[in-house]
């Protein structure tokens, strides 16, 4: 059986990586302090999993898993009347789009990189964009977008 928790400190690593922000798993990111990161950083929600092939061999070595990552803009620490922007967001989003790039060599794969555990591949990934909301009291905007990757256990020997 596929654990989620290394599936979830890969993409969380790798969404790091790409947008060069922090990443939270369903909180703000924490600074070493234990403070909030100010923005912008993202927040990655584990969301649904199916443990099924539909196959009558069903061995349960393959899983997909969901995950939505919201990409936070907000105004500029110290900045008296600063605002986030959908342009700071759209920028996270951007960059965290190369979660599903592709090499530009055609090569098969992709192009960056996501570990998932010892003995697990994730073979196929996909993302769709689900929005976004904005809050004008806090100043924040956000861009969603969903990940949903396909997972399978390697078999041993």
């Amino acid at each position: 059986m596929i654990e989620r928790r290394p599936v979830t400190t890969g993409l969380q690593t790798l969404l790091a990586t790409l947008t060069g922000r922090p990443v939270g798993v369903r909180t703000v990111p924490l600074t070493a302090s234990g403070q909030p990161v100010p923005p912008p950083y993202t927040i990655l929600y584990p969301l649904d999993r199916t443990d099924a092939t539909n196959s009558l061999a069903d061995n349960q070595r393959a899983a997909t898993l969901d995950y939505q990552a919201t990409f936070v803009s907000g105004p500029t620490p110290n900045v008296p009347n600063s605002r986030g922007g959908d342009e700071q967001a759209q920028w996270l989003a951007d960059r965290a789009w190369k979660v599903v790039e592709r090499p530009a060599s055609g090569a098969p794969g992709y192009a960056h990189p996501l570990n998932v555990g010892a003995g697990v591949v994730c073979w196929r990934r996909e993302a769709r964009e689900a929005g976004g909301t904005s809050d004008q009291n806090d100043a924040i905007i956000t861009s969603v977008i969903r990940f949903r990757l396909f997972l399978e256990e390697q078999p041993t020997g």
